[in-house]
């Protein structure tokens, strides 16, 4: 169980706040697929991602990366219980998609570079920290299925 102090929980809120899940979304999407090309291989449906402009423009990939920054949403409101706001994700994850689980951490770590562009100074070390915590517990119980 994570414990959380009240000043993590209020940065965690403060920046999901401040989130823009519209745009968030799909650029954290697009940079895992532009950085690591091998994870193109779950999206098969998606069209054209031969590209950097092909997956920055494609729409698919911008409405999945707006889905799953909204579920990312879920663990916000969620804090005490984020393993299982999650198991039906992981399962879905781990038995009908087969995602390789080591995918949410670079899910994640592009996430955490998009918002950290966004926010700037804004995303202090302090920030930062709470941040790296809150998204290393949801990719824990993304994972969670797996194990």
């Amino acid at each position: 169980m994570v414990v959380w102090s009240s000043d993590e929980r209020a940065i965690i809120t403060s920046l999901w706040g401040s989130v823009n899940v519209a745009e968030i979304g799909p650029q954290a999407l697009a940079r895992v697929l532009i950085v690591y090309p091998w994870t193109q291989r779950y999206f098969g449906k998606f069209g054209d991602l031969s590209s950097v402009a092909a997956i920055v423009g494609n729409a698919k990939v911008a409405e999945h990366g707006k889905t799953v920054l909204g579920a990312l949403g879920k663990a916000v409101k969620n804090m005490d219980n984020i393993k299982a706001t999650y198991t039906k994700l992981s399962k879905q994850h781990s038995e009908e998609l087969n995602v390789d689980p080591d995918n949410f951490r670079l899910l994640a770590d592009c996430l955490t570079i998009v918002v950290a562009t966004k926010f700037g100074a804004g995303f202090s070390p302090a920030v930062q920290a709470a941040w790296q915590k809150f998204v290393d517990v949801v990719v824990s119980a993304l994972s969670k299925q797996y194990f």
